[in-house]
Order: C-alpha cells, then sequence, then structure tokens
C-alpha cells in the first residue's frame, strides 16, 4: 500500500523505462507482449496514485527508445508521459543521469510538487532521493523486488516502495511467473545432460593450463600455502567488518552444504571471478582480495543491502567454502578470499584440480 500524500496533493512521475524493460526481458525469458507490460506497469502506476489524490502534474520516461525492439513512446505519450531518449552502452544506460537531473530541476523550480515517485531501483539514485527528503519531499520508489536496491531500499524504508507486481494483473503475473519457471527448468536440464555427457572430460581450461605450463608436472605438489614476502594471519570474521580481527582458527571451518540458492550464487559469482583473474594472468590464482570482492558482489546481488552481503560471506566461511585471511600491508592491511576446492558445493560449480 502507498503511504498517505503530503500537504501537496501534486506529484512528478520520473520512470526509467529502460531499467524496467530490461529487466522483464532479462528475468522472465523475453515475453512476448514485453512492452505492453511496461505500459500496463506505468498506466497502474498512474492509478494508484490516483487514488491516493496525487495528481501527477510531470511524467517522465528515460530510455534509448531507438535500441528497444518496440516503439512505446506514442502510447506513453497518450497517457500523459514525456519520453526523454538517451544514449546507452551495453554495459549501461544513460538514464539515470538524466534522470537525475530532471528531478532535481523539478525540485528547485516547481515548489508545488511534493511528492516525487521513482519508478527503477539502482543504488545510483541514492545521493538524489536522500537530497530530495531533505528538502521535505515524500519520495517513493516502484519496481520489481529483484530489480530494486537493498541499500536503496532500506535507505527509504520499505513503506516508500510499491511493488510493480501489484500493479499488474494476477493472471499476468501468473503467465510471468509460468514463463520463467518453464525456462528455468529447460535451462537446468540442459546443463545436467551437458554434465553428463562432459563427466570425466578434462575442462579447456586444464588442457590449457597443462600446456602453458609443462614443467609443474615434474614438480612436487606444494603441501601448504604459497609463501609471501607479507606476514599473514589466519582469521575468524564472524563479526563485521571483515577487517575486525577475532580469534585465530587452523584452517577451513567443517564442510557443510550451502543452505541457499543465495548462498550457492555468492559462491558462484566468486569462483567465476577465480576464473577470470587465472584467464587474465595465465597461472593458477590462490586468492582473491575481499575489498574489490565485495564492489562486485553489490552489482551482482544489488537487491540486497550492504550488511546481508557481507553476512553470505560469512555463511560461506561457517560452511567451510572458504577463509578470510588477513595481511599486514602497506600502508594499510588487507584481507583475501581463500576457496576450499574439495568442498563439495565448489566442486559441483567449479570442478577442477586443487592445486
Amino acid at each position: 500500500m502507498l503511504p498517505k500524500p503530503t500537504a501537496s496533493p501534486y506529484a512528478a512521475v520520473f520512470i526509467d523505462f529502460e531499467n524496467i524493460y530490461y529487466f522483464l526481458k532479462n528475468h522472465f525469458h523475453d515475453p512476448p507482449d514485453l512492452n505492453d507490460i511496461v505500459l500496463d506497469i506505468v498506466r497502474s502506476l498512474r492509478e494508484e496514485l490516483g487514488k491516493k489524490s496525487l495528481d501527477s502534474l510531470i511524467s517522465y520516461a528515460y530510455a534509448d527508445f531507438e535500441r528497444l525492439a518496440t516503439a512505446p513512446q506514442g502510447a506513453l505519450y497518450l497517457m500523459g508521459v514525456s519520453t526523454r531518449n538517451v544514449l546507452g552502452t551495453d554495459h549501461k544506460n544513460a538514464a539515470d543521469m538524466q534522470l537525475c537531473i530532471d528531478a532535481l530541476e523539478v525540485m528547485y523550480t516547481r515548489p508545488e510538487i511534493g511528492t516525487f515517485v521513482l519508478v527503477a531501483g539502482d543504488r545510483d539514485y541514492i545521493p538524489v532521493l536522500q537530497h530530495l527528503r531533505r528538502q521535505a519531499r515524500q519520495v517513493l520508489v516502484a519496481g520489481f523486488r529483484e530489480s530494486v536496491s537493498g541499500d536503496l531500499l532500506q535507505n527509504i524504508g520499505a513503506e516508500q516502495f510499491l511493488d510493480a507486481r501489484s500493479l499488474l494483473t494476477a493472471g499476468r503475473v501468473e503467465e510471468l511467473e509460468k514463463r520463467r519457471a518453464d525456462r528455468q527448468r529447460s535451462i537446468e536440464e540442459s546443463r545436467r545432460l551437458r554434465e553428463q555427457g562432459l563427466a570425466g572430460v578434462p575442462s579447456a581450461a586444464a588442457l590449457a593450463a597443462r600446456a602453458a605450463a609443462p614443467e609443474a608436472d615434474s614438480q612436487p605438489k606444494a603441501t601448504s600455502a604459497p609463501t609471501t614476502i607479507m606476514p599473514r594471519t589466519i582469521v575468524s570474521v564472524a563479526a563485521r567488518p571483515f577487517a575486525r580481527l577475532a580469534e585465530e582458527v587452523p584452517d577451513f571451518a567443517p564442510s557443510r552444504r550451502l543452505a541457499t540458492d543465495t548462498e550457492r550464487r555468492t559462491l558462484a559469482f566468486m569462483l567465476a571471478e577465480f576464473q577470470k583473474l587465472e584467464a587474465k594472468q595465465q597461472r593458477r590464482v590462490t586468492e582473491l582480495w575481499l575489498g574489490p570482492f565485495m564492489r562486485l558482489l553489490t552489482d551482482e546481488l544489488p537487491e540486497l543491502p550492504d550488511y546481508e552481503r557481507r553476512d553470505l560471506l560469512n555463511k560461506l566461511r561457517d560452511a567451510g567454502t572458504i577463509r578470510i585471511e588477513k595481511r599486514e600491508g602497506e600502508p594499510h592491511p588487507f584481507s583475501v578470499i581463500v576457496v576450499n576446492y574439495s568442498h563439495p558445493d565448489v566442486q559441483e560449480l567449479h570442478p577442477g584440480p586443487e592445486n
């Protein structure tokens, strides 16, 4: 439910159209009526605001509309929504900055507007939303929960959030969820068959590594962690933040299976980062810097607030999949992630040699 309106009955709505469009496209595997779904969300949002006696004096939609498969500008115009065509890239759309500029311009030039509604949820919007709130404006965010930054949601408060699913009919939501479930089953079945067919076959990465370093077979395998010129201490990270020292631990925690899909997703992402480093450096990588990885994890799991992302690392450690090692360095100490390649979840997600 939307909160009660402020004293001002006027609202401005800013729609990151491209954000919503591509979330639906990717999350629900390119539904055939994708454009209509986004338009239904916009239409229902305006109706919902009207029920709360909020008059949308200004409505803007942002996208690189030339890159979209369909052209929704006409339909948006008929709903009273002005379009802002912004140039995007393959990695990120350019709507964020233009949207923030327009929101601030409206705030300073239209003092009668008391409510600002943002249809999106990237954490990049946090500064402008904080500024609007400091100017005594009510701020609402609408979007799909999976695509809204947990940090942003924590910042504005859950009561200021409107789930986009509630703006669609029950039949439409059921249809989308069924499509996603069917496609996920198909993908999982294909993966299972592929793994069965490739069982026992050395991976391309393993063969490339052997070819690049043939002398490794003639050298005795190391039985301990690689030496380093920096002193290191293995520490527990049960308490946040990770840089805080705790009692020393001898090795990985006792192995147990990961409990949730989010934990497995985090581990899979971590292993993928190890592989990227190995491919870049053309050698076996045994550790990953914690700080840069946490920044990458912010983009991978934007729906979670920062403390939940950090807690995921604690859960991986407690399950014995990783350990965190504290290193002394200049100018500051730092921490690295070391993976337990004998852990069953690690072997399922990234089978390969332990050394």
